[in-house]
């Protein structure tokens, strides 16, 4: 019994959101929450509630002079609720509430600020906090105080890179103390997002080795593919803010157990690892070590970011880690499947578009939906391509005779050619994107019926967002390892 209660004591202290602020406040974030209290006019007589719903957690803007007393409805999908006897701070750079209505649920935890004399009070989401812990907004500033520090002291005064896919709010500002540490792990960060696939996994199978990057793609759509649909069946809600800052706003909309950069950020580097050594020379030591920085980057630069708790970092590296354990040594029999099966492309098509169509019975419409889809059809066009190569008798792969590869020397010459091709193909890669973009939203609203005025309301549409994420990636997927490979050859840069 002692042994249960202390499990869940760990559980809340590694979900705790105070925990997150306090590492960002070790790695100089500086938050700057508003001490505004809202104070009692002429104009708030009647009480004002307005409540805009995240699945797991809402948020509360209550005015009004006899007002004491808020709940705030809390949690990472726990659903616990924490009292706090205070007035409530007015939020910042508020929108319209016709605006607001108009926006689609949520699926991140926006939480009601409470102040008491002048100090944010930040609610954890188990409604604990950690003992002696200090809330990032207590010691925060205004974003003119900010800028005020900025000129004394060196200190930046940033906002987030990206506002959010899903609602277009822009974040607040931060301030940095540690400009090194805010851009190595805004590197981490960018190692789990589109920009970084659409690069990574092309330079390796058209510079290095083609048979490992089809494998490692393989091995990336379950892991983010369970990740997601995880995700949605647990619907925990991001870290509160306050007390965390938020450094990125771009993924806050979606929920947060367990962290799918964490999943990919240990399955990438350590699959390729296991696919590369013995099939590359090259020391183990060195191998292992580059994985091991590569994942910890990854998983470190959540927290910072104020995306994810210790906890749902932990949860997605040991669960990527079970995903590995039972994937990687099927890759040979999928794979295998996938170039010889006569009946490869109609299962590769069916099987991907129905796991698409699960997914999407999970949970209401967001941005990780879309996100899921466009991960099964790149996974979908690079196995069809694969099979269509095999056929041809193109891209073959090597035969064992001709292994292990040894790392050839870097010139010019050679760092010159793999960026032409990089750079050839990301434009090709980038031009079918756009093209099949611009094609399918009109057509397959145009099937279905739907009205394509607004285009962001019209994915909202399970029949719309589908296929055309699917559709696009699809056919990105299948120019990556056919189209492209292809090109090269005519222009003689294979």
């Amino acid at each position: 019994m002692e042994k249960s209660n202390r499990l869940v004591e760990m559980f809340h202290y590694l979900q705790d959101p105070h925990l997150v602020a306090r590492f960002q406040q070790i790695c100089g974030v500086r938050g700057t929450f508003s001490r505004t209290v809202s104070t009692s006019s002429s104009s708030s007589k009647e009480a004002d509630r307005s409540h805009s719903h995240n699945n797991g957690a809402c948020h509360h803007h209550i005015s009004g002079e006899n007002e004491s007393e808020s709940s705030a409805v809390i949690g990472a999908g726990e659903g616990e609720k924490l009292q706090t006897t205070a007035a409530v701070v007015r939020k910042r750079n508020v929108e319209k509430r016709g605006e607001e209505s108009e926006n689609p649920p949520q699926n991140g935890a926006v939480l009601s600020a409470a102040t008491a004399g002048g100090e944010t009070v930040g609610a954890g989401s188990n409604g604990r906090s950690l003992p002696g812990a200090t809330a990032a907004g207590q010691s925060g500033h205004t974003g003119s105080e900010g800028r005020e520090t900025e000129k004394g002291t060196g200190v930046s005064t940033l906002k987030p890179l990206r506002k959010n896919s899903l609602t277009g709010e822009v974040g607040q500002e931060f301030l940095i103390e540690n400009r090194f540490l805010y851009y190595l792990f805004t590197f981490g960060t960018e190692l789990g997002n589109e920009l970084f696939y659409i690069t990574f996994f092309p330079f390796i199978m058209w510079n290095m080795d083609a048979f490992v990057s089809r494998r490692l793609i393989m091995v990336w759509v379950w892991v983010m593919y369970l990740g997601q649909c995880t995700k949605d069946v647990i619907g925990w809600s991001r870290p509160a803010s306050p007390p965390v800052v938020k450094v990125e706003m771009f993924y806050n909309s979606e929920y947060s157990m367990p962290s799918t950069h964490a999943m990919s950020g240990t399955a990438i580097p350590f699959s390729l690892f296991f696919m590369t050594y013995g099939r590359w020379e090259y020391p183990f030591s060195l191998g292992f070590s580059l994985a091991l920085c590569w994942c910890l980057v990854v998983c470190v630069s959540r927290i910072y970011m104020g995306m994810h708790s210790v906890l749902d970092v932990i949860a997605g590296v040991l669960y990527s880690v079970l995903i590995l354990l039972f994937f990687l040594p099927a890759l040979d029999l999928i794979d295998g499947f996938n170039l010889t099966c006569r009946y490869a492309p109609l299962i590769i098509i069916s099987f991907h578009l129905g796991l698409g169509l699960f997914s999407f019975t999970l949970d209401t419409w967001s941005t990780s939906r879309g996100d899921t889809a466009q991960i099964l059809g790149t996974g979908a066009g690079v196995a069809l391509a694969s099979h269509v190569n095999h056929l041809l008798g193109l891209m073959p792969d090597p035969t064992p005779e001709q292994l292990p590869f040894t790392m050839p020397a870097l010139s010019a010459g050679l760092v010159g050619m793999a960026m032409l091709r990089l750079f050839v193909g990301v434009l090709v890669l980038v031009a079918t994107r756009a093209l099949m973009k611009a094609v399918t939203i009109p057509l397959v609203c145009r099937v279905f019926g739907v009205p394509c005025d607004d285009v962001r309301k019209a994915r909202q549409h399970m029949e719309v967002e589908l296929p055309y994420r699917y559709i696009v990636y699809g056919t990105v997927g299948f120019n990556v390892l056919f189209l492209v490979p292809l090109l090269f050859s005519y222009m003689q840069l294979s």
